[in-house]
């Protein structure tokens, strides 16, 4: 295995992609990434997004990647958001401004791991929470082991669930009806209970989550790439045109003031009347 190229120019094909937050292992046209340096790095920082949207900018240029696989480097896939890294933006900008561009980023990994022409599989273990939850949901294929727990702990913490835009992603993929109740009653659920709910497509004895990812593996490298390609923008669309409005950037903003009124002590003001 080798580090993935920071750039893929003709003559840069095998210097280091270097990041800091994150693993990256190249085996050929499998791409794999383990979100933390550390086993004990499990919540996304500035830092993690800044190397996952590197790495998936690069891969603009390299068509011979076919497959992203994301997984945790710990115990757990991630425990969300650094919510510390919130607090310290507001501390030396109570404008928002900084907040702002931290959430901001977040959305744009999303779209990122949307949109780029790699099959991305998520494979998840142990705790799923928040922002990890989020950013799988934007994975085409979620493999997840029988330990899984899962939760969006946002609304109980006092916060909107607006990381990453991923509402409107979650919503198309397991129905507003579940989303609905996970989100305002906080809910443990386990990975039966995600696969129920097409939030993991399979699950897997922990020692068995590796052939459970492989037995996808092998047949996608086997499909033509156009193929795939063009099948996976189709599907995206689809998705996004169910979605009628996509308001993924608004969230952002609304995440940035509310944080920004909860540092200053203040009360969020009531949403204005819909009026038709």
């Amino acid at each position: 295995m080798t580090d993935i190229p920071a750039t893929a120019g003709p003559a840069d094909l095998h210097r280091p992609f270097a990041t800091t937050a994150i693993q990256t292992d190249l085996d050929g046209p499998v791409l794999r990434i383990r979100l933390g340096a550390t086993p004990e790095d499990n919540t996304f920082t500035v830092a993690l997004l800044d190397d996952l949207l590197a790495v998936l900018h690069a891969l603009h240029d390299r068509p011979d990647i076919r497959v992203l696989l994301l997984t945790g480097a710990g115990d757990d896939f991630n425990l969300g958001a650094e919510r510390t890294e919130f607090q310290t933006a507001l501390a030396h900008d109570p404008t928002g401004t900084a907040l702002r561009r931290m959430n901001d980023k977040a959305l744009r990994v999303c779209e990122a791991l949307e949109n780029t022409h790699a099959i991305t599989i998520a494979r998840l273990h142990g705790r799923v929470i928040g922002a990890g939850l989020a950013l799988a949901s934007y994975c085409d294929l979620r493999a997840g082991a029988d330990d899984c727990r899962f939760r969006m702990p946002e609304v109980a913490l006092g916060l909107p669930p607006a990381w990453g835009g991923a509402m409107g992603r979650l919503i198309a993929e397991a129905g507003v009806s579940h989303i609905r109740e996970l989100m305002l009653t906080g809910e443990n659920f386990d990975a039966a209970a995600a696969q129920r709910l097409g939030l993991l497509h399979k699950v897997a004895p922990r020692d068995g989550l590796d052939t459970a990812v492989d037995s996808w593996i092998r047949p996608l490298l086997r499909r033509a790439p156009e193929a795939l390609v063009l099948t996976k923008r189709m599907l995206n669309g689809y998705a996004r045109a169910a979605r009628t409005a996509e308001v993924g950037l608004l969230d952002a903003h609304l995440l940035s003031a509310h944080l920004g009124l909860a540092q200053t002590g203040q009360s969020a003001p009531p949403p204005a009347p819909v009026r038709s």
